[in-house]
């Protein structure tokens, strides 16, 4: 370079960043302006890329602000600024002047492949004109895609990017279609309907069941925020129902499988209306799955901790922090107290007989049922008939009413109507197809009534607190030297009986005798 030629700097843009990594729209701007710059027989010093839209702050683009802080740097420099076009420069009039004037403070001159810069008042006219025709085009554009893709979601197909369990994949006549992963889908079915029956009480709980599953993506961290599972349970597209309320367009019947019913879908978001529940504890985990859920004599529950030895090694124990308690700080060890747990669970198995009972009737009740099909898709169709008309009486009401305040509460009227149509809808279908098998349905249920210590032992972390929520509807007392006091047994267990039961007997038939008044 000698002391006398001119520096350059290239600056190349594409609106997208797909189109830097599947396309060559990059290296072909900056090949053709290296080829102006040889032809001028300018020093190149520098080049900038930025892979976003036009619209927008030029300065929210970082290879744009990097051009400038190398200005601001070198004010003493002339330096050349050459891009391929002038739409690369920016697509908004307002931004296009900011722009040139920021470059103008720094006495660079601009020069363009396909436009001839005139700093004349008819030049930087025309100059205005080009940058809102680039402005006109970027807001058509704009307004196209945005009409196509209501249209797209108008006709139940989902076109933004694929939610965790879902990818797209080219499917004939639908074009580019939501599919399940099959990999994600246990997953996302365990948390959905176990945060919608209860066994998840809280959100925290579902974030920690997709930390412990390796078939979830996470980020490398192996955290997931706490937003995603608030994402997930609100999101109706695991339900086969897609909606997108900035653009107007309401709940809907969606083109993709779903992954869980409309209306398990309803009760999750009755529950995340609901009451709100307590954060989950950061300090129970699979070290100490009894905290929590057993309390000492004194009634205060069962803390937990490590003590260490003068070796360095940790040995885990449950404690009382009551003040009160005459046991406070003596601790209990952790194999002590749950092993004695576990031999409790033991003690939950059903006689043989007994749970052949159970068994027999549930099978009468579902053979009963799956001879009422009929009857029951004729009261579906009812109850949907009776809803059409209601929302129609509405609308009606809507039309006639003048103030917004009644306006509003009819219209939420229509929308939980709708909602309650769209679950019935379901249950319809549901009913024609064929039923799944007494045991598929059932199967897991009397698995875990005729054995809870097999689930408890060889689950996972979450399975022995759902152990514990569905076995006992109260904290169990630990006393010292004793054991565990009888628990209060959840109604399964209460009515199948087994060894803690088993003083209960049925009671000996009567005499028959007369009734007295």
């Amino acid at each position: 370079m000698t002391n006398t030629q001119t520096k350059a700097l290239i600056y190349c843009r594409v609106s997208d960043p797909k189109q830097k990594i599947e396309g060559s729209g990059l290296k072909s701007q900056e090949h053709r302006c290296r080829q102006h710059a040889e032809e001028k027989g300018y020093f190149i010093d520098g080049v900038f890329h930025d892979d976003i839209t036009g619209g927008g702050d030029f300065a929210k683009r970082p290879g744009m602000t990097a051009l400038l802080n190398r200005l601001k740097r070198n004010s003493s420099t002339q330096y050349v600024v050459i891009f391929d076009d002038l739409k690369r420069f920016a697509r908004d009039t307002l931004f296009h002047l900011s722009l040139r004037n920021a470059m103008n403070e720094y006495g660079v001159r601009r020069e363009c492949l396909n436009y001839k810069f005139d700093d004349s008042p008819e030049g930087q006219f025309i100059e205005t004109l080009f940058a809102a025709q680039g402005q006109l085009e970027r807001e058509q554009n704009g307004r196209q895609t945005r009409q196509k893709t209501k249209a797209r979601l108008e006709a139940g197909y989902y076109p933004f990017k694929a939610p965790v369990g879902f990818k797209y994949a080219d499917v004939k006549p639908h074009g580019k279609l939501l599919k399940v992963d099959e990999a994600v889908r246990p997953v996302l079915v365990e948390a959905l309907e176990g945060f919608a029956s209860g066994r998840f009480q809280t959100k925290a709980e579902v974030r920690h069941l997709f930390e412990a599953s390796p078939e979830y993506p996470k980020p490398a961290s192996g955290k997931i925020a706490n937003a995603r599972e608030s994402i997930i349970l609100s999101c109706p597209l695991y339900a086969g129902y897609l909606e997108y309320k900035p653009w107007g367009v309401n709940l809907r019947k969606a083109q993709h499988e779903a992954i869980i019913s409309f209306e398990t879908f309803q009760k999750i978001q009755e529950r995340l209306k609901g009451r709100a529940y307590a954060p989950a504890r950061a300090d129970i985990n699979e070290a100490f799955p009894l905290r929590g859920t057993v309390a000492c004599e004194c009634g205060n529950s069962l803390t937990s901790c490590y003590s260490k030895s003068c070796t360095g090694r940790r040995y885990p124990y449950y404690i009382c922090r009551n003040r009160k308690c005459e046991y406070k700080g003596k601790s209990i060890p952790k194999a002590k107290l749950e092993g004695e747990f576990e031999a409790l669970l033991k003690t939950l198995t059903p006689s043989q007989s007994l749970f052949d009972a159970a068994n027999a009737m549930f099978k009468t009740l579902w053979k009963q049922r799956e001879s009422s099909q009929q009857k029951r898709q004729a009261l579906l169709k009812q109850q949907i008939s009776k809803i059409d008309r209601d929302i129609e009486q509405a609308l009606d009401r809507i039309v006639a009413a003048e103030s917004a305040t009644v306006i509003k509460a009819f219209e939420k009227r229509i929308t939980d109507s709708e909602n309650a149509k769209l679950v019935l809808e379901e249950k319809l279908v549901n009913s024609t197809q064929p039923i799944r098998s007494y045991e598929q349905m059932y199967r897991t249920a009397f698995d875990f009534l005729q054995k809870p210590y097999k689930i408890w032992a060889s689950g996972t972390f979450a399975d022995k607190r759902a152990v514990l929520k569905l076995a006992f509807t109260d904290r169990i007392t630990y006393v010292r030297n004793e054991g565990y006091r009888t628990p209060a047994l959840s109604l399964p267990f209460k009515v199948l009986g087994g060894d803690l039961g088993e003083k209960m007997q049925m009671v000996p038939a009567p005499r028959v005798e007369l009734g007295t008044y």
